[in-house]
């Protein structure tokens, strides 16, 4: 059996907006425990709110889910994708495929180089770190004779990488791209090492 929380993502789910005395009606609830509910899922991050007016009088709220609320349901994001790599790989020759994935990071650097600051490596390295959290990435570094190595303690898409290794030729683009220095992806998590590293020669800034 559902949860009143439950119950209410999955409103929001079907009818993509609703008011306080909508949901009320529809979950079975008085408008009060609703209100209740709704401030918790608001403090979660998983529903927002907009003030609609209807010319005179007090305006009502309407709740809708976020982002991160619609990622709560199940999706078929990841078997696509893994399909959609597989298909790639039968149409395309190796080098083409790199080619894409080399595409990919150079977008996904786009995305937030404008927010990756510094004059010197070892600052833009540490505000590429704080941009890339957001992704779920989780990188550190550390000094390794004359060279620099990045960590990523975490692989955003390691079920993908299980079946397609080569998709981390996303990252190492997109540390080249965000770093401007040649970066080489050395060893890998989806291959059994403890974390993703990557390696930048003759810049060990630490």
């Amino acid at each position: 059996m559902k949860s009143t929380r439950e119950k209410i993502l999955h409103t929001l789910l079907t009818k993509q907006q609703a008011t306080i005395n909508e949901l009320a009606q529809i979950v079975g609830i008085n408008g009060i425990s609703v209100r209740h509910h709704l401030i918790n899922l608001q403090a979660e991050g998983l529903i927002n709110a907009e003030e609609q007016r209807h010319g005179v009088g007090r305006p009502r709220f309407v709740y809708r889910l976020t982002q991160r609320g619609l990622e709560k349901f199940p999706t078929n994001y990841l078997r696509f994708t893994e399909l959609l790599i597989a298909k790639l790989q039968e149409v395309l020759s190796p080098q083409q495929l790199n080619k894409v994935f080399e595409g990919v990071g150079i977008q996904q650097a786009a995305d937030i180089k404008e927010e990756v600051e510094g004059d010197t490596l070892d600052k833009r390295l540490d505000s590429m770190s704080i941009q890339l959290s957001n992704l779920g990435y989780r990188l550190d570094s550390r000094g390794d004779g004359q060279d620099l190595l990045i960590m990523n303690h975490n692989c955003p898409y390691h079920h993908i990488g299980v079946a397609h290794p080569e998709i981390c030729k996303v990252d190492e683009t997109m540390f080249e791209d965000l770093l401007g220095v040649p970066v080489k992806h050395e060893r890998c998590i989806v291959t059994g090492d403890p974390h993703c590293v990557y390696r930048v020669k003759g810049k060990n800034v630490y």
